[in-house]
């Protein structure tokens, strides 16, 4: 008897916990990058969102590797997606002050 009750429980319990998990993970990443993409696209910007990252991060000085662009892109892309527009400007003011000089 306690097993018609608890069986449920349990597959609801799972089925929950993977809903949250694909839409956590999978989903929200995948919206927070269409409006990131949106945005840049809006402006004109031509680069992706680890290029932005990575030419920022070159020219302060620290290089660093496809794979860490892509996380420090995603930490961005959900948190602070602001920042791409940010970091797009002060590379391409940073390219022109070098150039005017």
């Amino acid at each position: 008897m306690a097993l018609v009750i608890i069986i449920p429980l349990i597959v609801i319990g799972i089925v929950g916990t993977a809903g949250y998990l694909i839409y956590r993970f999978l989903i929200y990443d995948m919206m927070c990058s269409r409006t990131v993409e949106k945005t840049l696209r809006e402006y004109s910007i031509a680069k992706t969102q680890s290029q932005i990252v990575r030419e920022y991060h070159h020219s302060r000085g620290n290089d660093m590797s496809e794979r860490e662009a892509r996380v420090m892109a995603k930490h961005y892309r959900q948190h602070e997606p602001d920042q791409f527009l940010a970091m797009y400007e002060a590379t391409r003011d940073r390219l022109k002050s070098d150039k005017g000089e």
